[in-house]
C-alpha cells in the first residue's frame, strides 16, 4: 500500500482510516442533527437571503407535507427537481427525503427533449422547476407521469420586498420569464402553505432506501439514471469528512458553492459543509464572473468549491487578484482533472 500510494504512510494517525457509513440511516436526519446544535447559524445563503438550519428544516417539513397531501403520491415516487442553486432547491430536496421520496436531479438549461427524456425515464409524478423555463416544462410534459408542478421565481424566499423587487426585475425588467402555459401548476408559496395545513408525518427512512436517481451526461448513449441510496451519499459524506477533518472547523467555515447543486459533484459537497454546520453561499449563475467575484468580495469565505474551467475563469478575471484570500482554507476540484498550470496559479494567488 504504502508503495503505490505514499501518501498513506503520512496520513495522520489519530483520524480513522475506515469510515462508519451507518452513523447516520438517512441524509435528513444530519440536517436535524446540525439544527439542533446550530439553530440559528445560516446554513445556506442566496443572494443576501440567509437561512438558518433551524428554518430550513421547518421549511422541508412543510414541503414534505405538501407532497404526503397529494393522494397519488406513495414513498419511493419520484419527485424532479429544476432549478439552479436557490434556497428553494435545498427546501426541495429535503423534503422530498423527509417524505421518503427519491429526488430526479434536472439540468434547467436542459432542452425540452433531454427534460422530457428524463421525467420520462424516471416515470416521476411531480416537477418542481424555476419559472424562468416554464416553456421548457410545457413542451417536456406530454406522454409522462408527471402530474403535478410547482413552480417558483428566483426571490421567492427572499424578504417580503426583496422578494418581489427581485422577481418584478426578472420578469418585467430583464424579461427572463417567457410566456407558458401550465393550467395546473401551483406556486412554491402555495405549496408551502397547502403542506403547513397538512401537516407533516415523519417518514421512516432506512439507509437502503433509494435517495437520488442521479442522470448521466449521456456520453455513451441516453442519459442513464444512476440509483444511489442514502447509504451511498452517507458513505461519501463520511470519506470526504474524514480527509478534510484535520482542516475544517465545526460551525466556523464559508463555503463558495458555485457550482449547480443538481451536479452530484456539488449535490455531496453540499452534504459535506451542512455536517460540519457551515454556512454555503449559494451562487445562481456562476457564468457571470464579475457578479461572482463581487459575492466573494462580500463573505469572509474559507472553502472553494470548483472545476478546472470555473478556477481558469476567475483566474482570468482581474477583480479576483484583488480578492483577500486569506482566509481560505481548503479549494476542491472535481469533475475532471485540473490543468496543472491553472493549480499552480490558483495555488499562488490563494496560497
Amino acid at each position: 500500500m504504502t508503495k503505490n500510494y505514499p501518501w498513506y504512510s503520512s496520513y495522520p494517525s489519530h483520524v480513522p482510516h475506515e469510515i462508519n457509513p451507518d452513523e447516520y440511516t438517512s441524509l435528513q436526519a444530519i440536517l436535524d442533527e446540525v439544527a439542533s446544535k446550530y439553530p440559528h447559524r445560516t446554513g445556506w445563503a442566496n443572494m443576501g437571503a440567509k437561512f438558518s438550519f433551524s428554518q430550513m428544516a421547518r421549511s422541508s417539513k412543510a414541503f414534505a407535507g405538501y407532497l404526503q397531501s397529494l393522494p397519488d403520491m406513495h414513498p419511493g415516487d419520484r419527485v424532479a427537481i429544476m432549478m439552479p442553486n436557490l434556497l428553494q432547491y435545498i427546501v426541495v430536496l429535503f423534503g422530498c427525503l423527509r417524505a421518503g421520496f427519491v429526488v430526479v436531479n434536472i439540468n434547467p438549461l436542459y432542452t425540452a427533449r433531454e427534460v422530457h427524456h428524463t421525467l420520462q425515464d424516471s416515470g416521476a409524478k411531480v416537477l418542481v422547476a424555476i419559472e424562468n423555463f416554464g416553456t421548457t416544462v410545457q413542451q417536456a410534459l406530454p406522454d409522462t407521469n408527471c402530474k403535478h408542478i410547482v413552480t417558483t421565481a428566483v426571490g421567492d424566499l427572499f424578504p417580503f420586498f426583496k422578494r418581489h423587487l427581485i422577481n418584478f426585475v426578472v420578469r418585467k425588467i430583464k424579461k427572463m420569464v417567457p410566456t407558458y402555459h401550465l393550467p395546473h401548476a401551483i406556486t412554491f408559496h402555495e405549496a408551502l402553505t397547502i403542506g403547513e395545513n397538512h401537516g407533516f408525518t415523519p417518514h421512516e427512512t432506512q439507509s437502503s432506501d433509494l435517495a437520488f436517481l442521479q442522470y448521466t451526461g449521456g456520453t455513451t448513449g441516453v442519459s442513464k439514471g444512476a440509483m444511489l441510496t442514502h447509504r451511498n451519499l452517507l458513505a461519501n459524506i463520511a470519506q470526504v469528512g474524514t480527509w478534510i477533518a484535520n482542516d475544517m472547523r465545526p460551525g466556523q467555515e464559508v463555503v463558495m458553492t458555485a457550482l449547480p447543486l443538481y451536479h452530484i459533484f456539488s449535490l455531496t459537497a453540499t452534504f459535506v459543509f451542512m455536517k460540519l454546520a457551515s454556512t454555503s453561499v449559494l451562487i445562481t449563475n456562476p457564468r457571470d464572473i464579475a457578479n461572482l467575484a463581487k459575492e466573494f468580495q462580500k463573505w469572509k469565505f474559507s472553502v472553494v468549491i470548483g472545476v478546472n474551467t470555473l478556477y481558469a475563469a476567475m483566474l482570468n478575471h482581474p477583480a479576483f487578484a484583488a480578492l483577500d484570500f486569506s482566509s481560505v482554507r481548503l479549494s476542491v476540484a472535481g469533475g475532471t482533472q485540473v490543468q496543472k498550470v491553472i493549480a499552480e496559479r490558483w495555488k499562488q494567488l490563494t496560497n
